[in-house]
């Protein structure tokens, strides 16, 4: 019988503590979670997008989505506009203080995604990244 502590589910949970609880520290100086660090990733990358554009990206559902954008606008982090082709939705986009934080959100980043690796080689490293991606589906 497999014991819990070789249990995958086990193990990810683990990993995903540890993890998420090292880019929270690394995220406290500019105000904002994980979470909220995703959707600005997201707005980034494309933005103008609808909530449920950001919710699909995100893989969030819309109620969660809803009370984070609320909070993000809340704090000056995004921007949600009535949509000009669809006056029936709204469009989000970074705000200027975002806009200002990228740089800085992108470092941290980097720097948690080295540190978690750090005992890996540049092929675990790899093969870690494609794992995860096959296990999200």
């Amino acid at each position: 019988m497999v014991q819990y502590e070789d249990c995958i589910v086990f193990l990810l949970a683990k990993a995903y503590q540890r993890a998420h609880s090292a880019f929270k520290v690394k995220l406290a100086p500019f105000g904002i979670t994980p979470v909220q660090h995703l959707i600005l990733a997201v707005l980034g990358e494309e933005e103008f997008l609808s909530p449920a554009e950001i919710s699909d990206r995100v893989a969030m559902d819309g109620a969660t989505l809803s009370g984070v954008l609320d909070r993000m606008a809340e704090a000056g982090l995004i921007k949600k506009e009535e949509n000009p082709e669809d006056r029936r939705s709204i469009r989000v986009s970074l705000s200027p203080k975002a806009r200002r934080m990228r740089e800085g959100l992108a470092e941290q980043r980097k720097s948690i995604n080295e540190e978690l690796t750090a005992k890996f080689s540049l092929e675990e490293k790899l093969l870690l990244k494609r794992m995860l991606r096959d296990l999200k589906g």
